[in-house]
């Protein structure tokens, strides 16, 4: 049995829930915040038999898509000033983690 954690931006988060549970996979949602970003993510955690990985990494990696954003960023002029421009970072898509589990029980 494996543990499959995936972190996902909250736009993609209603599909890949929905795409997941019609599969009949059991999807646990967890609200997180990125640190790079400070922007609102959903981690999925869905415990699955080993040969039904890739099948929930297909379905996330299906339903989630990069995308490029602007963001500010703070850069020191000289004389102390700052002036605050736009940066394009990728994001999005999806960061996936496959655990092994030792244990599982249901009671």
């Amino acid at each position: 049995m494996k543990l499959v954690m995936a972190v996902v931006n909250n736009d993609d988060s209603g599909m890949v829930s929905a795409a997941l549970t019609k599969d009949g996979f059991a999807v646990t949602k967890l609200a997180t915040t990125g640190g790079f970003l400070k922007s609102g993510n959903t981690t999925f955690i869905v415990g699955t038999d080993d040969d039904k990985v890739d099948q929930v990494i297909d379905i996330i990696s299906k339903q989630s898509r990069r995308r490029t954003q602007l963001v500010p960023n703070t850069a020191a002029m000289d004389m102390g000033m700052y002036s605050a421009y736009p940066v394009e970072v990728s994001v999005g898509g999806s960061t996936v983690f496959v655990l092994n589990v030792e244990r599982f029980e249901k009671v």
